[in-house]
Order: C-alpha cells, then sequence, then structure tokens
C-alpha cells in the first residue's frame, strides 16, 4: 500500500526538478531526429540518465538507447520513440521547429507532442521511483527507439535480437494525460500497375499506367462502409495514401504506376483477407499486382530487422490489473480515477501487444491531434505533472 508520505516525497522531488524536466524536453526538441537518424537525441539522453544514476545505459545494435535500474524479476518497460517526422515547409511555420517557442505554459516544437514529452517524466520517474524504494524486485528499462517508418520494429527487435522481454510496458506517446489501453492497427500495401511507354506525341501507341489505376482508386474511396466495425477500437479505414509513377520523360506515357494504401485495422479483420479485398478490385489480370509491404531498411548503425508491414489491433480489458493500476496512480496523485481510452492512430503497442501479448498500457502528456502538424506543442505543467505518474506507477502494480 501506498501511504501519504510517498506521494508527498513523489510531488515534492518533482517540484523541485521542474526546471531540470523542462529545460531536457527543451533540449531534446533542438536536435533534429527525423528520418530515423536518432543517435545525436540518443546521446544527450544518455548523458541524462548517466547523470541520474541509472545502473546501465547502451546503445542497442539497431540504434535505440537503453537504460536500466535495478535487476530484479519484475521487468517494467517505458517505452518512448525519440525519432520525428520531418519538419516540410519551413515556410509553414511561425517559429523555428527545433528552437521552439513558450506561449502561455505551453511549449511548440517539433517533437513536443510526438514523442520527445514523455521521455523526461519517464527517466526523472524512474529515478525518483528508485530513491523512494518504489523499484524494489523490478528491474526497470526506458527505452528510446526510432518508430516513425515503421511501428513496432524496435521493440520487436529489443526482445528478438537482444533478448530483453519485459512483463509490462508503458508507452509515451500522447494520451491528454489518459490512461490509453489500445488502438487500431494498420496493413500497408502498394498496388502495382505496369503498361508501355511512348513518347506522349503517339501516345495511342503507349498503354498508361496511370489510367489503369484510376479506377482502382475511386473504388477504394468507397470501401469503407463495408469495412469492419468494433465498439471500442471504431470502425476501420482505408485511404490510399501515396503514389509514385515511372515515365522515361514528362513528355512520355508511363510505363508504370504505383500507389500506396493505409488500411487501418479493427478487430475481427485479417491483413490477407484485406489483401484479398484489394486484389478482387483488381480483378483477374497480370499486368496489376497488390502486396502487403516488406520494410527491411537498414537502420542509422545498418542494423537491418526485415518485417512484414502488418500492424495488429490490441486492447486491454477496461478492469485489467494493468490499466486500473494506472487509473488509480492518478488517484492517488490527483484525488480523482484518470479516465482511459485509446489512440487514434498507432504505436509500438502493435508489437508489445499485439505481436507479443505483454500487458501494455499508454501515458503521456499530449494530444494526439497536435502530432505531425506545425503546431506540434505540449503543456508543460503536464510533462512536469506526469513524472509524479512515471514515478509512482512501479508502486501501484500488485
Amino acid at each position: 500500500m501506498i501511504d501519504q508520505s510517498k506521494i508527498d516525497a513523489i510531488q515534492a522531488r518533482v517540484a523541485a526538478q521542474r526546471p531540470a524536466i523542462i529545460n531536457f524536453l527543451k533540449e531534446l526538441c533542438a536536435i533534429p531526429s527525423y528520418d530515423s537518424q536518432i543517435r545525436k537525441v540518443c546521446e544527450r539522453t544518455e548523458a541524462e540518465m548517466q547523470k541520474l544514476g541509472f545502473d546501465e545505459v547502451f546503445f542497442d545494435r539497431m540504434g535505440n538507447i537503453v537504460g536500466r535500474i535495478g535487476d530484479g524479476p519484475k521487468k517494467l518497460l517505458y517505452d518512448s520513440h525519440l525519432d520525428t517526422v520531418g519538419v516540410g515547409d519551413l515556410d509553414a511555420w511561425e517559429w523555428d521547429p527545433f528552437t521552439g517557442k513558450e506561449e502561455n505554459g505551453v511549449f511548440f516544437a517539433r517533437g513536443a507532442c510526438d514523442e520527445k514529452n514523455s521521455t523526461p517524466g519517464m527517466i526523472y520517474g524512474l529515478a525518483m521511483a528508485r530513491d523512494l524504494g518504489l523499484l524494489d524486485g523490478y528491474t526497470a528499462y526506458y527505452f528510446g527507439n526510432m518508430e516513425e517508418w515503421c511501428d513496432g520494429i524496435a521493440p520487436h527487435a529489443l526482445v528478438e535480437a537482444e533478448g530483453i522481454r519485459p512483463d509490462l510496458v508503458v508507452i509515451g506517446e500522447p494520451t491528454k494525460m489518459q490512461v490509453y489501453r489500445g488502438h487500431k492497427g494498420r496493413v500497408e500495401m502498394q498496388v502495382v500497375a505496369k503498361g508501355k511507354s511512348a513518347h506522349a506525341a503517339s501516345n495511342f501507341l503507349g498503354d498508361n499506367a496511370i489510367y489503369k489505376l484510376l479506377p482502382i482508386i475511386d473504388a477504394i474511396s468507397k470501401l469503407e462502409p463495408q469495412l469492419g466495425d468494433d465498439p471500442f477500437l471504431g470502425h476501420g479505414r482505408i485511404t490510399v495514401s501515396d503514389m509514385h509513377v515511372k515515365t522515361p520523360s514528362i513528355n512520355a506515357v508511363p510505363d508504370e504506376a504505383l500507389i500506396y494504401i493505409d488500411r487501418r485495422i479493427t478487430f475481427g479483420e485479417e491483413p490477407q483477407v484485406e489483401l484479398a479485398r484489394i486484389q478482387k478490385l483488381i480483378g483477374d489480370r497480370t499486368d496489376i499486382q497488390a502486396s502487403i509491404l516488406f520494410y527491411d531498411d537498414p537502420s542509422y548503425t545498418g542494423f537491418v530487422f526485415p518485417v512484414d508491414k502488418i500492424f495488429p489491433a490490441w486492447a486491454l480489458p477496461e478492469d485489467h490489473p494493468f490499466v486500473q493500476a494506472g487509473v488509480q496512480a492518478g488517484a492517488k496523485l490527483w484525488g480523482a480515477p484518470i479516465p482511459t481510452g485509446k489512440w487514434d492512430f498507432s504505436t509500438n503497442g502493435i508489437y508489445w501487444m499485439g505481436k507479443a501479448g505483454i500487458p501494455s498500457i499508454g501515458f503521456g502528456p499530449g494530444d494526439e491531434i497536435h502530432a505531425h502538424t506545425t503546431i506540434d506543442q505540449v503543456k508543460l505543467d503536464d510533462v512536469v505533472r506526469a513524472t509524479e505518474w512515471y514515478a509512482l506507477l512501479p508502486g501501484m502494480i500488485d
């Protein structure tokens, strides 16, 4: 049982370390880390964990940063991805996306919401939990990883290549300071049409690959009412998300066209069935092929961990003990149980819970509606308050 003295001690320590926590966040956001180039931001994170006395801090083979406290039989891992999407057109930003700006208690910068905002609280929270005896019996990890280009690949490699398999995971994606317990999955597909090139002046001699995809794109745009539904996760979604064309020149008939499909799957939907749905739209022809994407891009260290781009849906029940530990941690700290919910987007939970079956919950400052936008932002009070929750949680787990 957690007594009030522990709560008071956590809150006093967090209040005292508020400037360090906020400064750490701003320094993380000042380091560009898009396209999975996370070495420099990991080095900054490494230094903070060493300063706080983590027992071990190391890079895994993929290039993610791992910090460890303790060597107990229960394994708890805090997961926060340190990469971000790019900044796009700098003219679209009203401030420098890396320097950021602070206004009315809100910090605006690339990664402020998605997802550098949870790293300070996780690292400081684990150190406080250790100091207050709340990590007795635990091996606790902070895992700062790359996630944006292939959800779940970093934790998958941590388990399979590094041999670190936690019993419980907290995902630091933005949850509006609620306890999230699941989200839809995803399967990424492509459709490739082959044509025949010819000079545009003699286009009748060619076979335009773009035109072959137009009826398929139109049919995909009308699929959504047919897709599955779930009372908690919601309705399946499908989007043609990108298109590429191969052509000898802009004065020629293109001989290849490719579209990418982002298919958000809910419970009861299977990737191979969704691939078959697209193949049915194509029909029995050899010049157009659909397939599930495969990811084998090397990380910045050169490490390759090949996976199909299949990301399962997952959820924990509302009454699961780990969910309730998170809810009651909020009650202890702030006087009332905090709500539960789900993400609309995808997280590393697709591996932790979706593939590996490791009970996982989400908790983090920020609102996912600001992710990947030019108003990427987080409330600094929430960044600090989240530290209290990360520190207390281990003591709430039965």
